[in-house]
């Protein structure tokens, strides 16, 4: 039995037939859908949202997931922050030549089985191989396509003064994770990365919660980046308060080592919500009900709007208020 890819399994002949039928559609499945050059879907609603991503992280399995997962995760937590109903996702691989069948079996059989998990379908995909050298092992593209429900849409220009500012759990651990993983800088540790499907988590929330403005997922760039993000998108002033922000006592101790900050290390399994101060008390317990939500903490708030410059301040330990900027050059390069 062949053990690696060749370039033969990227000429669409028998030894391509063979690694579609033995691995993808034995972990992704068949239907009607896939019987044509493109998927046929009935999408239930007049409006869709859409997204797309690719994964090179670095390296390919990590404590916590693989590429697969992530490339799922990833995928579906874009979606869900929007207000959307994950639905369908395709994938794209490209593989290098000598990768082994036994890894990209374990990372098909990974993505098959979060997709499940996370309640999506996986319906087309692509497969294509290229020289050694070409590319690090395997690279992975997705997109997917949500339903968004009108009583779920997300109503940013309702954010106000008082509003509230929450994560959902600890940050910083799929940075440092990774980071581990590498085994450049001597970093022993047993975190795992926190890559998780927030859409079942996202789902009732936007059920029970009238108040919620947006969301965002805090990944390449970290928290700071994110909330950056949101204040230069809609013009607001956020504080956040250091000490509210949840940091595992490891991850923090990596970050000293190492002179990283936790507020800019990348996570793959948490989110941000912006909530009306008066339902803040409501959304942290059904956060911290849910096992992905446990370590939830309000962090700030809105403290100005429809300001000219939108900025996030952070309230340090010591009592200091200092202004925070997206990441800027590289921290971690190949995260996901």
């Amino acid at each position: 039995m062949v053990q690696r890819i060749s370039l033969a399994h990227g000429e669409g002949g028998e030894l391509t037939h063979q690694l579609i039928q033995e691995i993808f559609i034995q972990s992704f499945g068949h239907s009607e859908q896939t019987q044509f050059d493109s998927a046929i879907l009935a999408i239930p609603s007049q409006t869709i949202a859409v997204t797309t991503d690719s994964y090179v992280v670095k390296p390919i399995f990590f404590p916590g997931g693989n590429i697969g997962k992530l490339a799922i995760t990833g995928t579906v937590n874009d979606l869900a922050v929007s207000g959307a109903i994950p639905h369908v996702i395709t994938s794209g691989f490209i593989i290098e030549e000598g990768f082994p069948i036994k890894s990209l079996k374990e990372i098909v059989n990974t993505m098959a089985w979060e997709a499940e998990r996370a309640g999506v379908n996986i319906i087309a995909g692509d497969t294509k191989v290229v020289e050694k050298g070409s590319v690090d092992g395997l690279f992975i593209n997705t997109t997917g396509i949500g339903v968004m429900q009108k009583q779920h849409r997300l109503k940013p220009e309702a954010i106000r003064e008082g509003d509230s500012v929450i994560i959902s759990g600890t940050i910083g651990d799929h940075g440092v994770a990774i980071l581990s993983a590498r085994n450049e800088l001597g970093l022993l540790t047993d975190v795992k990365s926190d890559c998780a499907s927030l859409n079942h988590l996202i789902h009732e929330l936007l059920e029970e919660i009238k108040g919620i403005r947006i969301m965002r997922d805090p990944t390449r760039g970290g928290l700071a980046t994110a909330l950056v993000e949101l204040c230069e998108d809609f013009r607001i002033t956020v504080e956040v308060d250091e000490a509210s922000v949840p940091v595992r006592k490891d991850v923090q101790g990596a970050c000293d080592i190492l002179g990283y900050d936790p507020l800019y290390l990348a996570n793959e399994g948490k989110v941000v919500i912006i909530v009306d101060s008066n339902d803040k008390q409501k959304a942290l317990d059904i956060l911290k009900n849910h096992e992905m939500g446990k370590d939830a903490s309000v962090i700030g708030q809105i403290t100005s709007c429809h300001i000219q410059s939108g900025k996030l301040l952070l309230k340090t330990a010591v009592g200091t208020t200092r202004r925070l900027n997206r990441l800027s050059g590289q921290l971690l390069p190949r995260i996901c």
